[in-house]
């Protein structure tokens, strides 16, 4: 992919003012960074005796965002989260971002810098800095692809196929938050009549699960901290669903799984969310993705001293399951009831 960020059949955006700006704003040098924007391609010296990870995300107006609802830099933002996470679900430590950018009519310089604002926003506190990119324009909406490349210890690197039978299920802070967070956001405004439910929800609430969707945490730390201590078996972004994402998990480790669906990780505020609308919170966890939280397996001698060091570390971490033998297929266990199959609620594209 080219380092230098152009701009073809746009008009109203100035080319090289662009990269220049870009470059000025963003384009940290490092010592792994040879040669980052200005030229045909970035030149990066990657770490010596690590295994490289890269990933990469598409986001599209309409499918993944909605410019009434969020800002140019909240998208930035999530899209940058979202690649984190990736990083983070493999144990990574993140290092480099390449963005390319459809730009529709429009769109102008200034919405360009506030969606890399909010891209580096994300990406600072890990010290990944943009070494380039490429622009075009759109006739359509607004279409982001961000990449991002990582590194990892040899034979630390966490994977979806890890998971044993015995080992335990466990999750990263709180599930369905960004689900609730993004059902605001659509929600029109309230009318008189419904006024006595809307007001059920605290501002504090409100704002608490519109941030969760708008500006998500990559859970790096944990997941460098996973790999290091060689504590997961096996390991997913919650990207999709926790119903989808636990199937992957499956799939590739070829086992089944007995989810504790009492057990579930749920924040007050998606709780009082849920309350307010006559939904069950439960639905909300098991099929909202964009959470973001790590899901991921421990083996049941590993269990003590992870909870342990996880607490020293003040991570959140909630043990939700069990991994069974594959004919056990997937199933969940509600609070009150009778143990059932899990269905596959999670999102999915062209379904």
């Amino acid at each position: 992919m080219a380092s230098t960020v152009r701009t073809k059949a746009r008009p109203t955006i100035h080319e090289f003012d662009l990269i220049r700006a870009l470059h000025r704003r963003h384009g940290r040098r490092t010592p792994s960074v040879i040669q980052g924007i200005g030229d045909d391609a970035a030149v990066i010296t990657p770490r010596a005796g690590q295994w490289m990870v890269l990933t990469t995300d598409l986001l599209t107006e309409g499918v993944h965002f909605d410019l009434r609802t969020a800002t140019m830099a909240d998208i930035g933002f999530r899209a940058a989260a979202a690649n984190l996470s990736d990083i983070a679900a493999m144990g990574g430590t993140p290092q480099h971002l390449l963005v390319a950018l459809a730009i529709p009519r429009t769109g102008t310089s200034r919405h360009v810098h506030q969606l890399y604002r909010g891209m580096m926003a994300a990406c600072r506190p890990h010290h990944v800095g943009l070494i380039g990119g490429d622009t075009s324009a759109s006739s359509g909406g607004w279409f982001l692809s961000v990449t991002l490349t990582g590194s990892v210890p040899p034979r630390k690197a966490l994977f979806r196929g890890g998971a044993r039978i015995g080992d335990f299920l466990y999750v990263t802070g709180t599930v369905g938050d960004a689900l609730a967070g993004l059902r605001l956001l659509n929600e029109p405004p309230p009318r008189a009549k419904h006024h006595l439910r809307t007001a059920a929800l605290s501002a504090r609430h409100r704002q608490f699960l519109i941030g969760r969707h708008l500006r998500p945490t990559a859970r790096v730390a944990e997941g460098q901290w996973l790999s290091t201590h060689r504590f997961a078996t096996s390991a997913i972004d919650i990207s999709d669903g926790l119903s989808g994402d636990l199937r992957h998990i499956c799939e590739e480790s070829h086992v089944g799984a007995d989810l504790d669906l009492g057990a579930l990780p749920l924040s007050p505020a998606c709780r009082a969310y849920a309350a307010s609308r006559t939904l069950d919170p439960v639905d909300l966890a098991l099929t909202g993705g964009e959470d973001y939280e790590l899901l991921f397996t421990v083996s049941p001698h590993q269990r003590s001293r992870l909870e342990r060091t996880a607490l020293k570390r003040g991570f959140s971490l909630t043990c939700i399951g069990e991994i069974h033998p594959l004919r056990f297929g997937i199933q969940a266990m509600p609070s009150h009831g009778r143990r059932r199959r899990l269905a596959n609620t999670s999102y999915e594209h062209f379904a």
